[in-house]
Protein backbone atom coordinates (compact mmCIF):
# COMPACT_ATOMS: atom_id res chain seq x y z
CA UNK A 1 0.00 0.00 0.00
CA UNK A 2 2.86 2.33 0.81
CA UNK A 3 4.50 1.71 -2.57
CA UNK A 4 1.22 2.49 -4.35
CA UNK A 5 0.64 5.51 -2.11
CA UNK A 6 -2.62 4.13 -0.70
CA UNK A 7 -3.49 5.51 2.72
CA UNK A 8 -4.78 2.61 4.86
CA UNK A 9 -7.08 5.04 6.69
CA UNK A 10 -8.94 5.63 3.42
CA UNK A 11 -9.82 1.97 2.82
CA UNK A 12 -13.53 1.49 3.52
CA UNK A 13 -14.03 -2.27 3.41
CA UNK A 14 -12.07 -5.47 2.93
CA UNK A 15 -13.23 -8.74 1.36
CA UNK A 16 -11.32 -11.86 2.41
CA UNK A 17 -11.63 -14.68 -0.12
CA UNK A 18 -10.40 -17.39 2.27
CA UNK A 19 -8.33 -17.67 5.40
CA UNK A 20 -4.98 -18.78 4.00
CA UNK A 21 -2.12 -16.76 5.51
CA UNK A 22 -1.16 -15.21 2.18
CA UNK A 23 -4.62 -13.64 1.94
CA UNK A 24 -4.87 -12.41 5.53
CA UNK A 25 -1.28 -11.72 6.60
CA UNK A 26 -1.58 -7.94 6.81
CA UNK A 27 -5.16 -7.81 8.05
CA UNK A 28 -4.37 -7.38 11.76
CA UNK A 29 -1.98 -4.53 11.02
CA UNK A 30 -4.53 -2.81 8.77
CA UNK A 31 -7.28 -3.18 11.39
CA UNK A 32 -5.03 -1.60 14.02
CA UNK A 33 -4.74 1.46 11.77
CA UNK A 34 -8.31 1.43 10.46
CA UNK A 35 -11.02 -0.69 12.15
CA UNK A 36 -13.07 -1.17 8.99
CA UNK A 37 -15.70 -3.64 7.81
CA UNK A 38 -14.33 -7.07 6.81
CA UNK A 39 -16.40 -9.57 4.80
CA UNK A 40 -15.29 -13.14 5.45
CA UNK A 41 -16.57 -16.51 4.19
CA UNK A 42 -18.46 -18.57 6.77
CA UNK A 43 -15.54 -20.99 7.20
CA UNK A 44 -13.14 -18.18 8.12
CA UNK A 45 -10.93 -19.24 11.04
CA UNK A 46 -8.90 -16.08 11.60
CA UNK A 47 -9.27 -13.30 14.09
CA UNK A 48 -12.81 -11.97 14.37
CA UNK A 49 -13.83 -8.66 15.79
CA UNK A 50 -16.26 -5.86 15.57
CA UNK A 51 -16.97 -5.09 11.95
CA UNK A 52 -16.57 -8.66 10.69
CA UNK A 53 -19.47 -9.82 8.53
CA UNK A 54 -19.74 -13.54 7.83
CA UNK A 55 -21.06 -14.35 4.35
CA UNK A 56 -22.46 -17.82 3.68
CA UNK A 57 -24.75 -17.20 0.69
CA UNK A 58 -24.60 -15.03 -2.44
CA UNK A 59 -25.07 -11.47 -1.18
CA UNK A 60 -25.18 -7.92 -2.50
CA UNK A 61 -22.93 -5.79 -0.27
CA UNK A 62 -23.24 -2.52 -2.23
CA UNK A 63 -25.11 -1.49 -5.34
CA UNK A 64 -23.65 -3.64 -8.14
CA UNK A 65 -21.11 -5.29 -5.81
CA UNK A 66 -21.74 -8.88 -4.72
CA UNK A 67 -20.12 -11.80 -2.96
CA UNK A 68 -20.67 -15.40 -4.01
CA UNK A 69 -20.76 -16.48 -0.38
CA UNK A 70 -18.63 -19.38 0.68
CA UNK A 71 -18.38 -22.04 -2.03
CA UNK A 72 -17.42 -25.64 -1.32
CA UNK A 73 -16.54 -24.83 2.27
CA UNK A 74 -13.51 -22.65 1.62
CA UNK A 75 -13.70 -19.53 -0.50
CA UNK A 76 -15.84 -16.66 -1.72
CA UNK A 77 -15.38 -14.38 -4.73
CA UNK A 78 -16.10 -10.71 -5.32
CA UNK A 79 -18.36 -9.70 -8.21
CA UNK A 80 -18.58 -6.21 -9.66
CA UNK A 81 -21.30 -5.37 -12.16
CA UNK A 82 -20.08 -2.94 -14.81
CA UNK A 83 -21.95 -1.40 -17.73
CA UNK A 84 -20.45 -4.13 -19.94
CA UNK A 85 -20.92 -7.16 -17.68
CA UNK A 86 -19.70 -8.81 -14.53
CA UNK A 87 -16.09 -8.76 -13.32
CA UNK A 88 -15.40 -11.88 -11.26
CA UNK A 89 -12.52 -11.33 -8.83
CA UNK A 90 -11.22 -14.52 -7.22
CA UNK A 91 -8.70 -15.39 -4.52
CA UNK A 92 -7.37 -18.81 -5.58
CA UNK A 93 -10.43 -20.43 -7.20
CA UNK A 94 -10.32 -23.40 -4.82
CA UNK A 95 -14.04 -24.13 -5.49
CA UNK A 96 -13.25 -24.36 -9.22
CA UNK A 97 -13.66 -21.77 -11.95
CA UNK A 98 -16.83 -23.41 -13.38
CA UNK A 99 -18.51 -23.34 -9.96
CA UNK A 100 -17.55 -19.72 -9.35
CA UNK A 101 -18.74 -18.58 -12.79
CA UNK A 102 -22.03 -20.46 -12.38
CA UNK A 103 -22.79 -18.79 -9.04
CA UNK A 104 -21.63 -15.42 -10.37
CA UNK A 105 -23.97 -15.66 -13.37
CA UNK A 106 -27.01 -15.14 -11.16
CA UNK A 107 -25.90 -11.49 -10.87
CA UNK A 108 -25.14 -10.95 -14.56
CA UNK A 109 -23.14 -12.27 -17.49
CA UNK A 110 -19.52 -12.89 -16.47
CA UNK A 111 -17.27 -10.70 -18.59
CA UNK A 112 -13.91 -10.88 -16.83
CA UNK A 113 -12.07 -13.30 -14.55
CA UNK A 114 -9.35 -11.73 -12.43
CA UNK A 115 -7.20 -13.38 -9.76
CA UNK A 116 -5.71 -16.66 -8.68
CA UNK A 117 -6.69 -19.70 -10.73
CA UNK A 118 -4.52 -22.31 -8.97
CA UNK A 119 -4.29 -25.40 -11.19
CA UNK A 120 -7.16 -24.40 -13.49
CA UNK A 121 -6.65 -25.82 -16.97
CA UNK A 122 -10.15 -26.41 -18.39
CA UNK A 123 -9.52 -23.44 -20.64
CA UNK A 124 -12.67 -23.76 -22.75
CA UNK A 125 -14.65 -22.64 -19.66
CA UNK A 126 -13.31 -19.10 -20.15
CA UNK A 127 -13.59 -18.84 -23.93
CA UNK A 128 -16.75 -16.68 -23.73
CA UNK A 129 -15.16 -14.17 -21.36
CA UNK A 130 -13.80 -10.91 -22.76
CA UNK A 131 -10.94 -10.61 -20.32
CA UNK A 132 -8.86 -12.98 -18.22
CA UNK A 133 -6.16 -11.90 -15.81
CA UNK A 134 -4.59 -14.88 -14.01
CA UNK A 135 -2.68 -13.80 -10.93
CA UNK A 136 -1.26 -15.00 -7.64
CA UNK A 137 -1.28 -18.82 -7.56
CA UNK A 138 -2.22 -19.46 -11.22
CA UNK A 139 -0.05 -22.27 -12.57
CA UNK A 140 -0.89 -22.00 -16.28
CA UNK A 141 -0.58 -18.26 -16.98
CA UNK A 142 1.48 -18.70 -20.13
CA UNK A 143 -0.95 -21.30 -21.51
CA UNK A 144 -3.86 -18.94 -20.95
CA UNK A 145 -1.91 -16.08 -22.54
CA UNK A 146 -1.07 -18.24 -25.57
CA UNK A 147 -4.63 -19.47 -26.03
CA UNK A 148 -6.31 -16.11 -25.48
CA UNK A 149 -3.80 -13.35 -26.30
CA UNK A 150 -6.56 -10.88 -27.19
CA UNK A 151 -8.20 -11.18 -23.77
CA UNK A 152 -5.18 -11.88 -21.57
CA UNK A 153 -3.89 -9.25 -19.13
CA UNK A 154 -0.67 -9.85 -17.26
CA UNK A 155 -1.23 -9.32 -13.53
CA UNK A 156 1.08 -7.43 -11.23
CA UNK A 157 1.01 -5.19 -8.20
CA UNK A 158 -0.57 -1.91 -9.22
CA UNK A 159 -2.11 -3.26 -12.44
CA UNK A 160 -5.18 -1.21 -13.35
CA UNK A 161 -7.94 -2.94 -15.30
CA UNK A 162 -10.73 -0.89 -16.83
CA UNK A 163 -13.89 -2.70 -17.79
Amino acid sequence: MKGLEIDPREVGEIVISHCHWDHTGGLSHLLNINPLTVYVPSGYRGRYGEGFIVVAQPTEIRQDIFLTGELRGIEQSLLVKTHKGLAVIVGCSHPGVPTILKVASQFGKPLALIGGLHGFRDFNVVEDLELICPAHCSQFKSDIGSLYPEKYIKAGVGTVIEI
